[in-house]
């Protein structure tokens, strides 16, 4: 059996189904932002606190910067959504996934003594949901299904050519 097919049909069924589900939750935030005109990093990025906070804050309080974090914010989120769901670039669209959730967890890291104006869901002590999301795109990328259910499917057979 193909290394890459040798799921079973549930294993593969519940790695589709968690590539689906991280890929709506991407997908989703970034037409939210797409769709609100008004939509802007400014805020997030000032409420940020931790050893990174100024880096976050030089990215806001400079226009062309935080056009450049808006822009890349919208659109990233947007294809790394529908890399997922499409199970096209799977692979690269985990690890930009990674990325976004890296510097989302950097801005915003739930330590003793943090305090955010932005309000937050739940209480978190080190891991929240980003760690959380992280690990599973790590999943992802180490048992990819896009092979088998998705279009690199097809890109893949294109690309030996």
């Amino acid at each position: 059996m193909n290394k890459l097919t040798s799921y079973s049909r549930s294993q593969t069924l519940w790695l589709v189904v968690l590539r689906l589900l991280i890929g709506w939750h991407f997908l989703y935030e970034g037409l939210v932002k797409l769709f609100n005109s008004g939509w802007s990093a400014y805020p997030y990025l000032m409420d940020s606190d931790g050893f990174l906070s100024g880096f976050f804050q030089n990215i806001a309080g400079n226009e062309g910067f935080l056009a450049v974090s808006n822009y890349v914010n919208i659109y990233g989120l947007t294809l790394i959504g529908l890399g997922l769901i499409l199970g096209c670039f799977s692979r690269i669209a985990s690890i930009g996934g990674i990325i976004f959730l890296a510097l989302f967890y950097l801005s915003h890291p739930p330590f003793v003594g943090a305090d955010y104006l932005m309000p937050t869901e739940g209480s978190y002590l080190w891991i929240d949901k980003n760690i959380i999301e992280i690990g599973a795109l790590m999943v992802l990328i180490y048992f990819p299904t896009s092979h088998i259910i998705g279009l690199d499917r097809y890109l893949s057979k294109l690309f030996k050519r």
